[in-house]
C-alpha cells in the first residue's frame, strides 16, 4: 500500500504540482481513506520528501541503463536529455520551484542527490569526454559539471523564464548551448551526427 500511494502522489505532483495537491486528492484518487495515508505518512511534506526519494532511486536505475547503452560520453549526455523529453509531459513546470520554496526536507534530499550524485556523474561524463578527444582539454570538470546542474534547474524556473510552456525547448537550448562550449573539434563531428537522432528509449529499457 505505502508504494502505491507514493506512485499515486508522485504521478499527481508531477502533473499538477506539488502545491495544489492535497491529501483529500490523494486518498480520492486511490479509493482510500486519509486514515490509510496517515499510517505511513506523518503529512504532506513527508509524503514530498518521500516522492522526491523515490523518485531520485527510479530515476537513477534508468539513467544507469541508458549509460550502459550509450556509444560515447557525448551521445550518453543527448539520451538523457531525451529520457527529460520523454517524462516532460508528466511534469508540471512549476515542480522543482515549488519544492524548493515550500518543501525544505524534500529540496535538502534533492540536493544531497544533487552533490553526492548528479555532480558526480556529470565529472565522469566530462572526464572520459576528455579522454576520448570529444571535450576540450581545457575544461575544468569541477566547473562544468556544477554548471551543467545549474543549467538544468534554470530551465525550469519560472523566474528565469516566465510564461514559458515548453520547458523541454528551453532545456534542449541550455543543452546544446553547454555543449558546444566544451566539444572539441572532434567531438564537434560526433555532435553533428548524434543531435538530431532519435533513440528509441523503450528498447533500452527492456534490455
Amino acid at each position: 500500500m505505502k508504494e502505491k500511494i507514493l506512485n499515486e502522489a508522485e504521478r499527481l505532483f508531477w502533473k499538477y504540482g506539488v502545491r495544489t495537491i492535497t491529501m483529500d486528492d490523494i486518498a480520492r484518487r486511490l479509493a482510500i481513506s486519509k486514515k490509510t495515508i496517515y499510517q505511513y505518512f506523518t503529512d504532506k511534506e513527508d509524503i514530498v520528501y518521500q516522492v522526491v526519494n523515490y523518485h531520485i532511486e527510479h530515476e537513477m536505475i534508468e539513467c544507469t541503463r541508458l549509460i550502459d547503452q550509450s556509444m560515447n560520453p557525448l551521445e550518453e549526455m543527448l539520451m538523457i536529455s531525451d529520457l527529460m523529453r520523454r517524462n516532460a509531459d508528466m511534469v508540471n513546470p512549476s515542480l522543482l520551484m515549488d519544492v524548493q520554496r515550500y518543501y525544505p526536507k524534500a529540496w535538502d534530499a534533492f540536493l544531497q542527490h544533487k552533490e553526492g550524485r548528479i555532480i558526480t556523474d556529470i565529472k565522469a561524463n566530462l572526464q572520459r569526454g576528455v579522454d576520448q578527444g570529444l571535450y576540450r582539454t581545457d575544461i575544468d570538470l569541477e566547473t562544468m559539471a556544477r554548471l551543467r546542474v545549474e543549467l538544468i534547474q534554470l530551465g525550469f524556473d519560472d523566474r528565469a523564464f516566465p510564461n514559458n510552456k515548453d520547458v523541454m525547448t528551453t532545456q534542449d537550448q541550455l543543452l546544446h548551448l553547454f555543449l558546444r562550449g566544451i566539444l572539441s573539434e572532434q567531438g564537434f563531428t560526433v555532435y553533428n551526427t548524434l543531435k538530431n537522432k532519435e533513440y528509441n528509449l523503450t528498447a533500452y529499457e527492456n534490455k
